[in-house]
């Protein structure tokens, strides 16, 4: 009976989309929406479902993603992955934060500095591996994003 029990609960959990989140959350997409890892989409892809389960919705060039996480201390709102019709590969974050707070918590938290490009009203901050932090409706939406490689025997 215990099995039966078992087996219910995890059926349960499933159909519910409540999914556990990997202890690896953290340094995979934290890692990876400061420009410190390769970018993947198919892995990306597969990591997040495997996460937060399908994709909410595709939009913009995107698979966008919810579930509960933090990075940095901050609540995450959305996660996006580039789908194969954007023409650059990129992961991003929109966190529940200012991007003034945002950046001061991964500065203390990871010594990275993200340095703003001018005096505009929502400047962007860029740090030294291309990393981007934006405003999002008075949210911050930090991302990495690179060219396509050239396919194969080009």
């Amino acid at each position: 009976m215990s099995r039966r029990a078992a087996a219910g609960a995890l059926l349960a959990l499933a159909c519910t989309g409540a999914w556990a989140l990997p202890s690896t959350f953290g340094p995979v997409i934290g890692s990876a929406l400061l420009c410190r890892s390769q970018l993947e989409n198919v892995y990306f892809h597969s990591y997040l479902t495997t996460a937060f389960g399908p994709a909410k919705k595709q939009e913009g060039g995107a698979l966008w993603f919810k579930g509960e996480a933090t990075l940095w201390g901050k609540q995450v709102l959305d996660l996006m992955v580039s789908d194969d019709t954007h023409p650059m590969v990129f992961i991003a974050a929109v966190l529940d934060s200012t991007p003034e707070a945002l950046e001061e918590a991964i500065r203390a938290q990871v010594g990275v500095q993200h340095r703003t490009l001018d005096a505009a009203q929502y400047p962007l901050r860029v740090s030294n591996a291309g990393s981007v932090i934006a405003y999002q409706n008075g949210k911050s939406k930090i991302y990495c994003a690179r060219y396509k490689p050239l396919p194969p025997g080009r």
